[in-house]
């Protein structure tokens, strides 16, 4: 990968084996003591889904971006994406930029999982707080199940950011958007999230369950949780009503999605709920107007999650 193809905020960080492309916004940390914010990607995704939270939070603060192996602007991994794998690669991308700073990790969807997994590898003591955007528990799979065949076969052939709104409404530029989507239509991209997706995402559930992390609450202590739930059913909905004027599904197949949608919202909720558990000061709030995809709809409420972490970090750290 020639860094030519970098954006001028962007390097390659040699972890080892391969490099990884690393994105630095706002302004240089006074101190090797301030927290700084390290966005984290869920399944499928690239850093291009955090542009829009990366604006808003302005220049003041110092937080980064980056592709996960195989991504975009990163090169392939010899690893398997596992989420231990891909938590490995993550503290070796901080151990060899080098990030030194206290790190507000903002993690969405799969990322849930991969931070669970740092903490595993590395613990808690660089971390001086999480921000979790509709992210998945270890439990998620055995609570509800976001690869439901019927529901994908009522939604087949349906454009997924249209259905769920997304596209309609998300808070990206143009530019934004059309290099964010561009960059899904690569080769590159649809190998690794393949990978990712079938091979390597329901599986990580289990690995993280055995660990007994979520025996040892508060895991992260007295550091500030802030959780943000997504609408789920916003996304079904959308999913369903595009899959039902294609015409897709019987009727037995429209009406097993119909109670889907009827209670993956509570499922949800049960699930953020545990995340409070993380830490002695810990906050929910919901993205009302918004389904999985908070960071590029409702990016605000992502900012509002991070000054609200900043505010509440213990003076001790």
């Amino acid at each position: 990968m020639a860094a030519s193809t970098l954006p001028p905020n962007g390097r390659l960080v040699n972890i080892g084996t391969h490099s990884l492309a690393l994105y630095t916004h706002g302004r240089e940390p006074s101190s090797c003591k301030d927290p700084v914010v390290l966005f984290i990607s869920g399944v499928g995704s690239d850093a291009l889904n955090w542009q829009a939270v990366v604006r808003l939070l302005g220049p003041s603060l110092r937080s980064y971006t980056y592709d996960r192996s195989g991504y975009r602007n990163s090169e392939s991994s010899p690893l398997a994406p596992s989420a231990e794998n891909v938590a490995l690669e993550l503290s070796l991308l901080i151990e060899k930029a080098p990030i030194p700073n206290p790190l507000i990790l903002v993690g969405h969807s799969w990322a849930g999982v991969l931070t669970h997994e740092y903490i595993a590898l590395k613990g808690t003591d660089q971390i001086a707080g999480l921000v979790l955007v509709d992210a998945n528990h270890e439990t998620t799979p055995l609570v509800m199940n976001v690869n439901d065949p019927i529901l994908w076969t009522v939604a087949a052939g349906v454009e997924p950011y249209s259905a769920w709104g997304v596209e309609a409404e998300h808070k990206l530029t143009q530019e934004e958007w059309d290099a964010f989507k561009a960059a899904e239509t690569t080769e590159k991209f649809k190998q690794i999230e393949y990978k990712e997706e079938s091979e390597n995402y329901m599986p990580s559930f289990e690995t993280l369950r055995k660990k007994g992390l979520n025996k040892k609450q508060p895991l992260v202590g007295d550091k500030p949780v802030y959780v943000i739930g997504g609408t789920r059913s916003r996304d079904w909905s959308g999913l369903y009503k595009a899959g039902v004027a294609k015409g897709n599904g019987t009727e037995e197949q429209r009406s097993h999605v119909r109670e889907l949608i009827k209670t993956v919202d509570a499922k949800n909720e049960g699930l953020m709920k545990e995340f409070l558990k993380l830490s002695t000061k810990s906050e929910l709030v919901w993205a009302s107007r918004s389904g999985h995809f908070v960071q590029m709809t409702q990016p605000e409420i992502v900012v509002d999650g991070l000054k609200w972490v900043l505010h509440n970090i213990p003076a001790s750290s």
